[in-house]
């Protein structure tokens, strides 16, 4: 079963519900966030959840996010109770690239190494223990809260100072804390991780400056497990042409991390299990127009899609205007 989440009327919100090929407006609940926290005050899982409420009126997703009316497919009243996360060097690749990548780093020195490289091989080694065990933690970075979300089909709009504005096409996690701490897993999402790769490829230590850019995700919430192999295509149009199509790999197949470690070292700070929170954190991605040597422009369009999560994700690219900032003494 998958979710979205459409505009009503000035600031309302309707869930739409996709499962078995059909697709309905579900009832009784004013937005994601308020199912989710339904579900867990119940004890069941949203998709039982939803099956109890009853089927409502049919609906066309397709046709509501070409109108515009699609928003994020989970919010929170307070925007700065989102909090949207990532990892990186989680991804293993193609098959060819993954190849390459062991040999080099199995005979690498320790020295020869970047840092980079060594955060990889640490994630070969350790970052999918078995059940029970702790898996050595990956890179992490802070991206922005609910207020960097641009929802599907919103420009990401790169601010003035940045060097670069590039997709990174990539699944997150989507999850609300409970009233005890606990976190729980809505489900799963598309998401363009939009980064700067030229502030990041000056210094590895300009990757907190990089990643402080706006994101979007969804358009839907994919409920349950994630699949193991996941397929997609990374594209980006620029007017009429398509000028960089690449597909991308995801799922723990793909992966040199299992999602229960990456969870685990993000919500072992306590900071993060906060009561009524919502958690978005990105899983990392192989692919980047970036590497393939394109520098994307104004107007240009980004698209990201893959099977098991629906409608693509689409954002076109804006350049903010330059900005002054002086600090005032009080």
């Amino acid at each position: 079963m998958r979710l979205m989440q459409v505009r009503k009327g000035g600031n309302g919100r309707r869930i739409v519900a996709t499962d078995g090929g059909e697709s309905w407006f579900v009832d009784g609940f004013d937005s994601v966030y308020d199912l989710a926290m339904a579900a867990i005050a119940s004890g069941i899982g949203i998709a039982e959840l939803v099956g109890a409420t009853g089927r409502g009126a049919k609906a066309k997703p397709a046709v509501l996010l070409a109108d515009g009316k699609v928003t994020s497919p989970i919010e929170h009243p307070d925007s700065a109770h989102v909090i949207v996360t990532g990892t990186g060097l989680t991804h293993l690749g193609s098959a060819a690239t993954r190849d390459a990548m062991h040999q080099k780093v199995a005979e690498a020195d320790e020295e020869t190494l970047t840092d980079s490289m060594k955060m990889f091989r640490m994630g070969l080694e350790g970052g999918k223990p078995k059940r029970g065990k702790e898996g050595v933690q990956p890179e992490w970075f802070y991206k922005g809260d609910g207020s960097f979300v641009a929802a599907p089909g919103a420009p990401l709009v790169s601010p003035g100072f940045a060097a670069d504005a590039g997709e990174e096409p990539e699944v997150a996690g989507i999850y609300v804390i409970g009233k005890d701490g606990t976190p729980f897993r809505v489900g799963f999402a598309l998401m363009n991780e939009f980064s700067d790769h030229v502030t990041e490829r000056v210094n590895y230590l300009f990757l907190a400056h990089s990643k402080l850019r706006p994101s979007s995700f969804g358009p839907e919430i994919l409920l349950g497990d994630l699949p193991e192999d996941i397929r997609g295509t990374s594209r980006i149009r620029r007017g009429k042409k398509v000028i960089f199509e690449q597909p991308f790999l995801t799922g723990e197949a793909n992966m040199s991390h299992t999602v229960a470690n990456l969870e685990a070292h993000h919500f072992k700070y306590p900071w993060f299990r906060r009561p009524g929170d919502v958690h978005v954190h990105c899983f990392g991605t192989a692919t980047l127009s970036f590497a393939a040597g394109v520098r994307t422009k104004k107007g240009d369009v980004f698209e990201i899609e893959a099977g098991p999560f629906g409608l693509p994700l689409t954002n076109p690219l804006e350049i903010a205007a330059k900005e002054k900032i002086a600090v005032k003494a009080l």
